[in-house]
């Protein structure tokens, strides 16, 4: 048996990765391991329905094989198109129907908060807000105090400054999730992306009240507000991703 013949018995017998090593040794392997038959059978192992057609839906099967057969890394995110400098909150709470909070806010103080919880807020609400999942978080000045029971509701609109739009965040939504223990009441909403991005959907903007015990168990001392997104956007560019993809009115 020829040297050729060897390689060429020995070929079909080996992995992928193998495979292409073998390419790289010397010019003669790689044209020896560069026929498409033994790029076949390692892509009928792996996506046997594709070798039922006459040849290969791609240029080759090598071609095919070397382009999915790992799975692709993440892209990289570009850069935003806009950032917190170009965008105003404005937050409205109702306790009942009675305006609780209402203030406008500029991105660049509603952004990942750097700012020191008051004295007295515990230490599981402490390790939340010091966790490296990405929030935006706001104090309250002046706080203000809510009665256990009652209905609370909140909205949140966002206005880009570059070109003078308006986007829903939070849309009256009622803070109908009161955790006593994590120190936070939350209330979520769906955000309602632009035309332009139709397959982005179900995504939802989550926003709590933080608060610490006002020496009674019917009322709570509400000291700052957060908005985050979970897993949707865990980063700041993430974030003004999402904000960007609005549907901006």
């Amino acid at each position: 048996m020829s040297y050729e013949e060897i390689l060429k018995a020995v070929f079909p017998l080996l992995e992928g990765r193998d495979l292409a090593a073998c390419m790289s040794v010397c010019k003669q392997w790689q044209e020896i391991a560069k026929d498409d038959y033994f790029w076949k059978c390692l892509c009928a192992k792996r996506w046997p329905s594709i070798c039922k057609q006459p040849s290969p839906p791609t240029l080759s099967y090598l071609k095919l094989f070397k382009t999915f057969y790992k799975r692709q890394k993440s892209r990289p995110l570009l850069p935003p198109r806009l950032s917190f400098n170009d965008l105003d909150f404005y937050i409205d709470i109702w306790s009942e129907e009675k305006l609780v909070y209402s203030e406008v806010v500029t991105g660049l103080v509603f952004r990942k908060g750097a700012w020191t919880p008051p004295a007295g807020v515990s230490d599981v609400l402490k390790f939340h807000l010091a966790s490296p999942e990405y929030k935006m978080t706001l104090p309250i000045h002046p706080r203000f105090n809510i009665p256990v029971g009652e209905t609370v509701s909140v909205s949140v609109l966002v206005a880009r400054k570059d070109s003078e739009k308006v986007a829903c965040v939070i849309n009256k939504s009622v803070f109908e999730y009161v955790d006593r223990s994590a120190y936070r009441a939350m209330a979520f909403d769906y955000l309602e992306f632009s035309p332009a991005h139709p397959f982005v959907s179900g995504i939802r903007a989550w926003i709590s009240l933080l608060f610490m015990d006002h020496g009674s168990e019917e009322v709570i001392d509400v000291f700052g507000i957060e908005l985050d997104f979970c897993d949707a956007a865990n980063s700041e560019e993430q974030v003004l991703w999402l904000f960007d993809m609005l549907d901006w009115k």
